[in-house]
């Protein structure tokens, strides 16, 4: 081997140490990047480029922040509006069927000027109240059941008792105002007049009001 062959292996053999050592110190600065580079050992330089890097980070989380306020701003005018809008249009369905109601009652006032009046109003009163209990009925207004059923003061208002030796102790005998429940809840109770016990008579009457 001559000395030039010598002289090639050697330039050789330095690129190739040379490399290797560049490549470790490649993997030792992924391993341990300059952020986490402690600051009391940071040059100044480095310290300035820190303190504008994270100036920089500061910067964008301020605007990701006002942008997220401004979101959550719309966010709640939005849900205020949509909730403003529900509410006012929320009665729309059922004004729609109580509209026929209205165009009965105008029939029957109409037709009240004819001849045999009475009766023309009183079919179109008749008509008009039917059309009403459907439209409402369908929105989950009930009646509440009373004439012949017994006291219950959970959907019953007693406002007086009567004798009636036709009816069973504590039977409703008169409804003077019909009571109503929406949607399964009671919204105004039944005003009746129930009737009392005969003197001596030893019934149990379990829905006799106290």
């Amino acid at each position: 081997m001559n000395d030039g062959e010598v002289k090639v292996n050697i330039e050789e053999e330095g690129s190739e140490t040379e490399t290797a050592i560049k490549d470790e110190r490649a993997e030792v600065v992924d391993d341990h990047p300059a952020e986490e580079k402690p600051i009391q050992k940071m040059s100044k330089s480095e310290l300035i480029e820190r303190v504008e890097e994270l100036q920089e980070q500061a910067k964008k989380n301020y605007d990701l922040f006002l942008r997220s306020e401004a979101e959550s701003e719309n966010l709640k005018k939005r849900n205020k509006k949509e909730k403003e809008d529900w509410i006012k249009y929320a009665n729309e369905t059922l004004i729609k069927e109580i509209l026929p109601v209205m165009d009965n009652l105008e029939k029957a006032i109409s037709h009240s000027q004819e001849e045999n009046s009475l009766q023309a109003l009183r079919e179109g009163v008749e008509l008009t109240l039917k059309g009403l209990k459907d439209s409402l009925g369908k929105s989950g207004l009930e009646e509440v059941k009373a004439l012949g059923e017994h006291f219950d003061p959970s959907f019953h208002h007693a406002v007086s008792e009567q004798e009636d030796e036709k009816s069973e102790n504590g039977a409703i005998i008169h409804e003077l105002q019909k009571g109503y429940t929406f949607n399964q809840r009671l919204i105004r109770p039944a005003m009746v007049v129930v009737n009392k016990a005969k003197p001596g008579d030893t019934t149990t009457n379990h829905g006799r009001p106290s």
